[in-house]
């Protein structure tokens, strides 16, 4: 039988992980559709899907819920019919391309640089006062991607004094250099990305190699996520 009362333990468990404070003190979030529920079966970190139908993945805990549960439950308007409790993936290496991200408030913004930051071979990504990553709107925007990233939240003053072999690059639309004739060096680096509004803060400026910024013709500036393809693309691992 189907469940079909909100007041069910388990789903009062799913609904806590709405919390970010939860999500942090279990180590859990929620993913909503079958491409996102599909990839955390394939990673291994699926621990429980509730569904209207069961989609028969071999050794995952399956609930079924009512139509009435389900669109409580679900975070898009239309509900996709399938969402899951899932472990967040295990510390990957920190690889030589590290991505850090100050103040991107916009989940739109940061699940497409967390896409392009896995496109472009940027393995780790810090975060420092963002939108969470594990937000459902950033979650639908990854495609996935958040499962095969090393997501870190630490301040990045502290972060970046941590690792002085780490050449570090910032992002600044007033100043530096234009990306374009910039050669990536072959050791470990690190690209910052700064807040839609304000930009990167000056103490973090001040503590880059190099700022570099992208070259554009009839605009002042580029939307971060946009900006940041391009820088990425640029100074990626060749």
């Amino acid at each position: 039988m189907p469940i079909t009362s909100l007041q069910n333990e388990r789903i009062a468990e799913l609904l806590r992980l709405d919390k970010k404070r939860h999500r942090d003190e279990t180590g859990r979030f929620v993913v909503e559709g079958p491409h996102l529920v599909l990839e955390a079966v394939e990673e291994g970190l699926c621990e429980t899907v509730f569904s209207l139908a069961d989609p028969g993945y071999p050794g995952v805990e399956t609930l079924l819920v009512s139509e009435a549960v389900m669109a409580k439950i679900a975070a898009t308007y239309t509900p996709q019919g399938i969402l899951a409790i899932v472990r967040r993936p295990r510390p990957l290496p920190a690889g030589d391309r590290i991505l850090l991200l100050d103040g991107i408030q916009d989940p739109g913004n940061m699940g497409t640089i967390l896409r392009t930051a896995l496109a472009f071979g940027f393995s780790t990504v810090v975060a420092d006062g963002c939108v969470d990553f594990y937000n459902q709107k950033v979650l639908r925007s990854t495609q996935g991607a958040v499962f095969r990233l090393n997501l870190i939240e630490a301040p990045l003053p502290e972060w970046i004094d941590a690792h002085p072999s780490v050449a570090v690059y910032g992002t600044d639309p007033h100043g530096g250099v234009a990306v374009d004739g910039i050669v990536p060096p072959s050791g470990p680096l690190a690209l910052i990305l700064g807040n839609e509004g304000a930009g990167i803060r000056p103490g973090l400026l001040a503590k880059t190699v190099r700022n570099v910024f992208v070259e554009t013709d009839g605009v002042e500036s580029l939307n971060v996520a946009i900006a940041g393809a391009i820088v990425m693309h640029r100074l990626r691992a060749r």
